[in-house]
C-alpha cells in the first residue's frame, strides 16, 4: 500500500461509528481508530452487549470489533447478533491473536465481515471498515420496521385455536355483550365501543376495540393528568407506558367493567379476525410504541400480540411493577412462547382479571 493510500485510509470518517471490544489490541489500534472514526470502547462482550441494548435504531454503531477470546465466547455472541433482525446492518469484524484455521472456519460459518490476526494491519483495517460501511451494508431505517413481521410466523395450531376459542366465546357471551353495551350507552354520551390505533406484531398498526369506560373526550385530558401516571418515572427519565392511578375520567360503570376486565371483551373480535392472538404481548398505543426504539424494547414486537400476556398474569395490579420488569416479561414471552406457556397464561388469566387493585 502506498503512503497516499495509507493517508487516505486514515483520513477521519467521524460519521462512521464503531463499538470496540478487543482489549488485547487496544494499545496498537485504539489511537488510530479514534483518529479515524467515532469509537465506543468497552472492556468485554457483556459491556458491549449492554451498550448495544441501550441504543436506538438511530444510534446503533455501524461496526462492531470483537476479540476472539480464549474460550471462543465471541462466536456465541456473534450468532446472537446475526439472529437479531434489528442488527442486520451491523458490520462485524473479529480480531484473533493467532492465525488459526479453526477460528477462520467458525468466522466463515457465521458470515462475519472480516477476520484479522496479529499483527493487525491498521491501515488495511481502516480502509476495510470504510468500504464495508459505505458500499455494502446499511443500518436499518425506521421505515423498515413495518417489514419485521416476517420474522414471526403464527403457528397454524395457534391460529386455529384463536379462531375457535374467540368465535365460541363471542357466541356464548353475546347476551352479556349486548347488556353491557346498553348500560354504557345509557350512562354517558359517546360511542359504546372505543376504538384506538394499536401497534402489534412487527409494528403493524390496527384498530383495537374496548367497551368505552371513560367519559367522552377523555383522550384530550391525558396531558393534564401526567402526575397520576404509574410509569412516569422511568429509568431514562422519559415516559413510555401510561397507566393512571385513580383515573378521574372513568365513569361509575367504567370502574366496574374495568375491575373485572369486561371492557376488554370486544378484543375477542380482534382475535377472531387475526389482529392479535389470545395470548401474547399487549399491543401498545402509537405514542408508546414510538418511544420504544432501543433494541431491548423492540424485541417485544417480534412475538405475537395478545389479549392477555405474561406480565398481566405475573404482576398485574401490583404497584411495584416497574418499567424494566414489564419489558423483561414481554421480551421473555417473545423469545420463549409455546403452546404450554400459552395454556398456563390462559389458566391464570381469570383470577388475575378479578382483583382488588385498580390498574
Amino acid at each position: 500500500m502506498t503512503q497516499q493510500e495509507v493517508k487516505q485510509a486514515r483520513a477521519p470518517h467521524k460519521s462512521i461509528s464503531l463499538l470496540y471490544s478487543a482489549p488485547s489490541f487496544a494499545g496498537e489500534l485504539l489511537p488510530v481508530l479514534n483518529e479515524s472514526f467515532s469509537v465506543q470502547a468497552e472492556q468485554d462482550i457483556e459491556a458491549a452487549d449492554t451498550y448495544l441494548k441501550d441504543q436506538s435504531i438511530y444510534t446503533l454503531p455501524d461496526v462492531i470489533i470483537l476479540e476472539v477470546d480464549e474460550h471462543n465466547h465471541c462466536f456465541d455472541y456473534v450468532d446472537k447478533l446475526k439472529k437479531n433482525v434489528l442488527l442486520k446492518g451491523l458490520v462485524i469484524i473479529l480480531l484473533s491473536s493467532t492465525k488459526d484455521p479453526v477460528i477462520r472456519k467458525k468466522a466463515m460459518q457465521l458470515k462475519v465481515n472480516d477476520l484479522y490476526h496479529a499483527p493487525v494491519p491498521v491501515a488495511d483495517l481502516c480502509e476495510r471498515i470504510f468500504f464495508l460501511v459505505k458500499f455494502k451494508l446499511f443500518k436499518p431505517q425506521l421505515s423498515d420496521l413495518s417489514n419485521i413481521d416476517y420474522t414471526y410466523k403464527m403457528p397454524v395450531a395457534k391460529r386455529l385455536f384463536d379462531i375457535l376459542a374467540s368465535g365460541m366465546a363471542l357466541l356464548i357471551l353475546s347476551p352479556l355483550l349486548i347488556i353491557v353495551g346498553i348500560i354504557v350507552a345509557l350512562e354517558s354520551k359517546g360511542p359504546v365501543i372505543f376504538k384506538s390505533k394499536r401497534v402489534g406484531t412487527g409494528y403493524r398498526v390496527f384498530d383495537f376495540y374496548k367497551f368505552r369506560s371513560m367519559r367522552q373526550g377523555a383522550s384530550n385530558e391525558l396531558k393534564n393528568l401526567e402526575a397520576l401516571n404509574q410509569y412516569s418515572k422511568s429509568e431514562t427519565g422519559a415516559t413510555t407506558f401510561v397507566k393512571l392511578k385513580n383515573d378521574p375520567r372513568i365513569t361509575r360503570f367504567g370502574h366496574f367493567i374495568r375491575k373485572y376486565s369486561i371492557d376488554e371483551l370486544p378484543q375477542l373480535f380482534n382475535v377472531f379476525i387475526g389482529d392479535m392472538s389470545l395470548v401474547g404481548n399487549r399491543p401498545l398505543p402509537l405514542y408508546e410504541a414510538e418511544m420504544l426504539t432501543s433494541n431491548e424494547w423492540t424485541m417485544r414486537f417480534l412475538g405475537p400480540a395478545g389479549l392477555t400476556g405474561l406480565w398481566q398474569v405475573s404482576r398485574r395490579g401490583k404497584a411495584d411493577m416497574s418499567e424494566r420488569e414489564r419489558k423483561k416479561l414481554d421480551n421473555f414471552y417473545a423469545q420463549n412462547h409455546s403452546f404450554w406457556l400459552d395454556l398456563k397464561i390462559l389458566l391464570k388469566t381469570l383470577p388475575a382479571a378479578v382483583q382488588k387493585e385498580q390498574v
